[in-house]
């Protein structure tokens, strides 16, 4: 005798008291997604950041160095904009952001692939736009001064040069081998990148493409 099929009985509603039950209980769980830390970078505080890295630009491309009295006052700036605007918070990403750009880059420092006042502007920003902010504006500058390297070897017609000495140290890392001085990164007659400019480009452009998509994000 075949088997009568009855409906399943539908589940009863919940309360609202116990709908916030189960959504405290859940929670408990650890089954919550977890809100995004820090603080939002306020427009204010992002502008002074894109003023800080155009004035250093300029000096960079013009004297090949960014002095002291611009990016140490920057640091304090960026601080105390990040610790009015967004209170203890603030005060915090500001404080993560500079270690980061100082610890990111100390040792390019040592190596003297990249000049103490760009690794000063670096924390310098970082005061001002927090560790993530950081991390993106310094990702991005690499390949912008990438292609400013490549326009440079090729506005001087230095391409063939330059393919060469990359290729006499590739071949000094295969054989275990030093370069010839004329490879060295202090070679006098080497073409040197302005980080600094790269950076600051990177910025501005990050402060423009945000301030048009403010609120957005």
């Amino acid at each position: 005798m075949p088997r009568s099929e009855f409906p399943s009985p539908a589940a009863p509603a919940l309360s609202k008291n116990e709908a916030n039950s189960a959504t405290s209980a859940r929670r408990d769980l650890g089954l919550r997604i977890p809100a995004r830390s820090g603080v939002r970078l306020k427009p204010h505080v992002l502008g002074l950041a894109v003023a800080l890295a155009i004035a250093a630009g300029l000096m960079d491309w013009r004297s090949r160095r960014i002095p002291n009295w611009l990016t140490v006052p920057g640091l304090l700036v960026g601080i105390a904009a990040n610790a009015i605007a967004s209170g203890l918070g603030g005060l915090k990403t500001s404080l993560l952001g500079a270690g980061l750009g100082l610890l990111l880059l100390l040792p390019f420092v040592f190596v003297r692939s990249l000049g103490a006042g760009d690794w000063k502007l670096a924390g310098a920003l970082g005061a001002f736009v927090g560790p993530s902010v950081l991390i993106d504006l310094l990702v991005v500058s690499v390949f912008v001064a990438g292609i400013m390297a490549l326009a440079l070897v090729i506005y001087k017609r230095r391409l063939k040069e330059t393919l060469s000495n990359i290729g006499r140290l590739l071949g000094s890392l295969l054989t275990f081998r030093m370069p010839a001085a004329e490879v060295s990164l202090d070679n006098p007659q080497s073409l040197k990148i302005p980080y600094g400019v790269a950076l600051a480009v990177t910025t501005v452009f990050y402060g423009i493409l945000n301030w048009k998509l403010w609120g957005v994000r």
